[in-house]
């Protein structure tokens, strides 16, 4: 079994504010009276009810459910995953931090691939880890995370942690389940697997049963903002076994997801064919974004996300376009990172097949290489 901080051993710490509305399930019955957790309750609110509405106000007042149990609930329900496996936050980003703050200890190693996901580096860095970084499986048409070098580095640096996106940001790629089980197993004793799959819903197997399951020593991350369209509220939700699960709560910040937020994502959890309309609109909408970058002469990458990457000849050519693009208003993605700094990956996004929109990219793709 992985290790975990040592201050974390036995029963506490625990929160000291579970909320009203855990309160109100302990006791069995509700609390219409609440007079002691010094919520400004009786704020008239005019300015908020006449721009968003009586509705809108109401979760203003309160602090949301520290356990999300309404979020969670429909999750297991529509996915089949054991409610107790389940842990709500705010985004993918806070479930990242979260992970870190329950896992590692400043000065342990952590290994993630170079150009990968930069809020994780960010994150780690800034909880005083060490970050390793192991480079890219490159070859034509494939940018993939090199798996055998993920665990290698993971062995050599004695790594409390490993990363992987999958499917893969910035990239696209995708690693079968039997890919990741193999990398867990080559990992070293106190080692856990980080796993971002913010991108999940978007693969052809996206309702798999394994996809539902926790893994051992192991977190899967996932996110409300591609697939369900809420990235402005900030939620997301983690899938562990339960011990962790409660190893989490231990350090989680209790209300980090608003009342407003949760209502929202129960509101579109209720609604599930408005969202699986939604998936396959973005996938049909990216096959037909890298069909015709790929009949300009692009090297498309494969992708199982709601974007497309392209690979252009060199770094140059893609700040080029970048940067031409961005003069006119439009934003697309390059990474940051030099050994990836030739790609550039677009949001598969009705706009961005608008006619003429990506009118800088086409011209370099026809010319082979961009303007100087």
């Amino acid at each position: 079994m992985p290790r975990y901080p040592h201050h974390l051993d036995g029963d506490g710490p625990h929160n000291p504010f579970p909320g009203v509305k855990v309160l109100e399930r302990k006791l069995g019955h509700a609390i219409p009276h609440r007079l002691g957790s010094n919520e400004g309750l009786d704020m008239p609110h005019r300015a908020l009810r006449e721009r968003f509405g009586d509705a809108a106000v109401e979760h203003a007042y309160g602090y949301g459910d520290a356990e999300a149990l309404g979020v969670r609930r429909r999750l297991a329900a529509q996915q089949g995953i054991e409610l107790d496996t389940l842990l709500v936050d705010a985004g993918a980003d806070s479930l990242i931090a979260l992970s870190l703050r329950a896992l590692v200890e400043p000065g342990n190693a952590v290994v993630a691939t170079a150009g990968t996901y930069p809020t994780f580096g960010y994150f780690a860095r800034g909880h005083g880890a060490e970050v390793v970084e192991v480079p890219y499986r490159q070859a034509p048409g494939v940018l993939a995370p090199d798996l055998e070098a993920l665990a290698g580095a993971a062995r050599r640096h004695r790594a409390r942690l490993v990363y992987l996106a999958n499917p893969d940001n910035p990239g696209g790629h995708l690693h079968s389940d039997a890919d990741v089980a193999a990398l867990r197993a080559e990992l070293p004793d106190g080692c856990w697997l980080l796993l971002d799959e913010a991108y999940g819903d978007f693969r052809h197997d996206a309702n798999s049963d394994s996809l539902a399951r926790a893994l051992p020593d192991a977190i899967r991350l996932r996110t409300l903002s591609k697939a369900h369209g809420l990235a402005g509220l900030r939620i997301g939700y983690a899938i562990a076994e339960p011990w962790v699960v409660a190893l989490m709560m231990k350090v989680r910040i209790h209300y980090a997801v608003s009342t407003l937020t949760q209502a929202m994502a129960e509101t579109v959890l209720d609604h599930p064919g408005e969202t699986r309309a939604h998936i396959e609109a973005v996938k049909e909408r990216r096959e037909r974004l890298a069909a015709h970058l790929r009949g300009l002469g692009g090297e498309v990458l494969p992708s199982a996300t709601n974007f497309v990457a392209l690979r252009l000849e060199s770094a140059e050519a893609a700040a080029w376009v970048h940067q031409t693009l961005l003069g006119e208003g439009k934003l697309i993605a390059r990474p940051g990172h030099p050994d990836i700094a030739s790609l550039l990956r677009i949001t598969a996004v009705e706009d961005a097949l608008a006619p003429g929109r990506l009118a800088p990219l086409e011209a370099a793709l026809r010319a082979g290489a961009a303007p100087s």
